[in-house]
């Protein structure tokens, strides 16, 4: 648990709370206990809920790792009382972290984002978390630019497994976006005394925001299913031309294997006893190949 003050507001934040920290809001806040139990219970989707002393809130965050190059949510639990706003989350926010770090340090930054009510921090969290997600927007973005250029450059197999990262993280970031609309909404609309009146104007605003990342979204998604769609049409066209050729190579050689067996079976080989027999084979034989191909060709089969 850290917490930093200025004036009458406190912000209090938990790196992955534990029991203990639950106690501790037990026993020094007035708090409804089902908020203080959602700190430690991971809530499958987002909501906003006002109790008769507190407004509890559950964002979820598009959390980027690095290691397995995935995106994840991230869950940020919110409480909001008079004087206090109330941050748990169990994976670490950067951006949540460094803004904090940032107002510990610098009395001035406590000045200018805490000097008003919690709802107005409340504010400014949010829209910093949301503006977090249009870098990693614009990297789905940029790997896009490359995969198309190295579909279109022979390397369609790799691709695959390129095409089908892309799709997981635009399908996660999806899954933590799409529902915080509908939470940014009810701060606007709800009549509760711990959203001051003044700042209801400034979470319209992040609705925009969150319409325009969508929108953002939902054209990495379609450019994501054309890419695909041309990467598997390239495979297709390169798996087609492989078969034909290796069904072309075997009709070809078919003939001339018909006739290395027919002389096989042959106890007195034809030209058995000339010098040259085996070149004449050799020649009958490529013959045989070439009267094969003229065929085809004059069918139009290749």
């Amino acid at each position: 648990m850290r917490n930093v003050k200025f004036k009458n507001l406190t912000w209090i934040d938990f790196d992955n709370p534990t029991a203990d920290d639950v106690d501790y809001l037990r026993e020094n806040f007035n708090i409804h206990p089902i908020p203080i139990e959602e700190f430690i219970t991971p809530t499958i989707r987002p909501k906003a809920t006002q109790y008769n002393n507190c407004l509890f809130l559950t964002v979820h965050i598009p959390l980027f790792e690095t290691k397995n190059r995935t995106i994840y949510t991230g869950e940020l639990d919110i409480i909001l009382t008079k004087d206090h706003l109330i941050t748990g989350h169990k994976y670490d926010i950067f951006q949540l972290t460094s803004f904090f770090d940032s107002l510990k340090k610098s009395e001035g930054k406590r000045r200018l984002y805490m000097s008003q009510t919690p709802s107005h921090l409340l504010y400014q969290i949010l829209e910093i978390l949301i503006d977090s997600c249009f870098p990693r927007l614009q990297h789905i973005s940029d790997t896009l630019a490359k995969i198309e250029k190295n579909v279109f450059n022979g390397m369609e197999k790799d691709m695959v497994y390129e095409i089908s990262v892309i799709k997981r993280d635009t399908l996660n970031f999806r899954r933590a976006l799409k529902p915080q609309r509908s939470i940014l909404e009810s701060l606007v609309q709800m009549n509760s005394p711990w959203i001051d009146s003044s700042i209801r104007p400034y979470y319209s605003d992040l609705i925009g925001t969150n319409i325009r990342l969508w929108s953002t979204l939902e054209s990495i998604k379609e450019t994501i299913e054309s890419l695909e769609d041309t990467n598997n049409s390239l495979l297709s066209n390169k798996l087609d031309f492989t078969m034909k050729v290796l069904t072309i190579f075997s009709a070809v050689m078919l003939p001339m294997t018909v006739y290395s067996n027919i002389l096989a079976m042959s106890a007195d080989i034809p030209f058995g006893n000339n010098p040259y027999g085996f070149w004449i084979h050799i020649g009958i034989m490529g013959m045989i190949s070439l009267f094969t191909i003229i065929l085809f060709k004059t069918k139009k089969w290749i």
